[in-house]
């Protein structure tokens, strides 16, 4: 008797959201090809991913190989999405650098194979049309970290087919996600809420109403929140933030999507949050966070 094949999952980009659904992929008994224009990079996470994955609970799906799944790191976009049966796009968020590498996954990738982007931004119909994907095209919004956070947004543009739309849901639910389907809006649910609470409590450091770790703590204590506004921030990255908001703001006309001066003035000066041990906190190496004073309530915005 050959050997029972499993489902292949591609992850395009090597960052943080295509290494934590690299690893929630193999955990859940898929195996896992991943690429990065950083082939180190994507060695590393494929390394990482696979240190990390008996840490969960990997389960092979029914009629598949009972061997346990594996992770590489593959040569080149077109080679990676050729073999896949899902192909997940997790790079910049960027729609132009998101055109060009879905342009190519959609001309490598098998006729049948399920092609989704993780955009938290930009429109699931307009990034089909720019890259050639046509009716192919579907969201898949993961949440930072990936591993853990349960929500996956699933973006269908009109004229998606019904089954596609259905093997999506499945296959969220099979990595062990609640899939919530919507339909292809700027932003989705979740960008444009928190984008909005984001903005206001930056604009309340900026006036000088009240300091990040108060606001913080008010939103989680008072609704309940498991991390503050501000908090979130930080841990996405600054420049991300910035990027979702330049991206939305002109696509709904609307100003309270206008990324506020003090989150300018951050990425401006190289505070990016805790990646760069700086946002609107500060961090150790360690990551433990450090409260700043923001430059509202000093009167010192050069000291950004």
């Amino acid at each position: 008797m050959g050997r029972v094949t499993r489902t292949t999952v591609a992850i395009i980009g090597a960052g943080t959201m295509g290494r934590g659904i690299a690893l929630t992929a193999l955990r859940h008994g898929y195996d896992v090809a991943i690429f990065d224009v950083n082939s180190e990079l994507a060695r590393q996470v494929a390394d990482y991913v696979t240190s990390q994955a008996d840490h969960g609970s990997p389960q092979a799906h029914p009629g598949e190989s009972p061997d346990p799944a594996t992770i590489t790191a593959g040569d080149s976009i077109e080679a990676v999405a050729a073999a896949a049966d899902v192909v997940i796009e997790t790079v910049l968020e960027s729609e132009p650098v998101k055109a060009e590498v879905l342009r190519q996954i959609a001309g490598a990738a098998a006729s049948g194979a399920l092609l989704a982007t993780n955009t938290s931004t930009f429109s699931i119909a307009r990034l089909a049309a720019v890259s050639g994907c046509g009716g192919r095209l579907i969201g898949m919004h993961f949440f930072n970290p990936a591993e853990k956070m349960r929500l996956v947004e699933v973006v269908v543009a009109a004229g998606t087919p019904p089954d596609y739309v259905r093997r999506c849901t499945k296959l969220a639910e099979s990595l062990g996600k609640t899939p919530v389907v919507m339909n292809d809006s700027p932003g989705f649910i979740t960008s444009r809420l928190g984008l909005v609470l984001g903005n206001e409590a930056m604009r309340l450091v900026a006036t000088g109403v009240a300091e990040p770790a108060a606001i913080d703590t008010a939103m989680r204590l008072g609704y309940n929140h498991p991390m503050g506004p501000l908090e979130l921030a930080d841990l996405v990255g600054l420049d991300a933030r910035l990027n979702n908001l330049n991206a939305l703001y002109p696509a709904l006309n609307d100003e309270r999507f206008r990324p506020p001066q003090i989150l300018i003035d951050l990425v401006g000066a190289g505070h990016l949050g805790r990646k760069s041990g700086r946002g609107f906190y500060r961090y150790d190496a360690d990551g433990r966070r450090h409260n700043v004073p923001p430059p509202a309530l000093t009167g010192a915005g050069e000291q950004l």
